[in-house]
């Protein structure tokens, strides 16, 4: 069973909701991300979703991309993302690691080469967010072969068609975007995140994990209460980014910064 299933499973035995939460590999420093990791489990987090620093990131709101931007200027990359989770797994066997990224980082590495490293690193997932059910053909096969999971997002505006290509391709889990536009925008609508969640469970038996729009306790809890798991990503970046703008260096400090933050959401989930 992957680790991915493992927690999900355990999860549903004790009655809890999964919280998944995002930060972008090298924001802002190298030397940062691998206690904030840590920290992020340490304090409630479930499943680490790790982004993979890009050039291009369009599909971000402007939060995240200046964390990539930061991230790149200290020239972290996809290698260091590997290298990362290699680290992070030397004291970490349990916690599920997925990197989120773009396709242009892989696709330059070679699908073999990356899935090879991937495995090698402990890296449980892949969501490639320019990647359509279309075209990740071969890509999903690959990773299948590895066992491997292949992450994929549904939005408010997948029609039916997209819903059932994604659920019958995805592994691990769906993640549903309760936002239409760019990540860390606008505010949640729980009756439509409710109608397409149950559109989405009618297609598959995986879980379904909502993100976009949470940033604190409250909005946790209201998602949560309509899905498998909650994905939190902007409130992360933008403390770590507060720190970065004050020109804190020190990687405790950023450790400590998303603790508190996770420890309040995950207390919302467990009541």
């Amino acid at each position: 069973m992957s680790r991915i299933k493992q927690r999900f499973e355990s999860l549903r035995q004790q009655g809890r909701k999964a919280l998944v939460s995002y930060v972008v590999m090298g924001d802002p420093a190298k030397d940062v991300t691998l206690p904030v990791m840590h920290a992020l489990v340490a304090s409630g987090t479930d499943i680490i979703e790790l982004g993979i620093p890009f050039s291009d990131p369009n599909a971000e709101g402007p939060v995240i991309q200046k964390a990539h931007e930061r991230a790149l200027a200290h020239g972290s990359s996809l290698r260091d993302a590997l290298a990362q989770v290699k680290q992070f797994r030397e004291t970490d066997s349990d916690t599920p690691v997925l990197l989120m990224g773009y396709t242009n980082p892989i696709e330059r590495m070679g699908y073999d080469s990356f899935i090879e490293k991937a495995v090698d690193a402990g890296v449980d997932a892949v969501l490639t967010v320019d990647l359509p059910p279309e075209e990740a053909e071969e890509f999903s096969e690959h990773l299948k072969q590895a066992n491997m999971e292949n992450i994929f997002l549904l939005a408010p505006t997948s029609s039916p068609s997209r819903q059932k290509k994604v659920t019958d391709m995805a592994g691990g889990f769906i993640y549903y975007v309760s936002l239409k536009g760019v990540t860390g925008a606008g505010n949640l609508d729980v009756n439509s995140v409710n109608e397409n969640v149950t559109s989405i469970r009618s297609l598959t038996d995986l879980p379904v994990c909502v993100g976009f729009g949470i940033k604190d306790g409250a909005s946790a809890r209201a998602v949560a209460d309509l899905s498998d798991g909650v994905v939190v990503g902007s409130v992360l970046v933008n403390q770590i980014a507060a720190l970065a703008e004050q020109g804190e260096t020190n990687p405790a400090i950023y450790a400590a910064a998303v603790s508190v933050i996770i420890a309040e959401i995950r207390e919302a989930l467990d009541k």
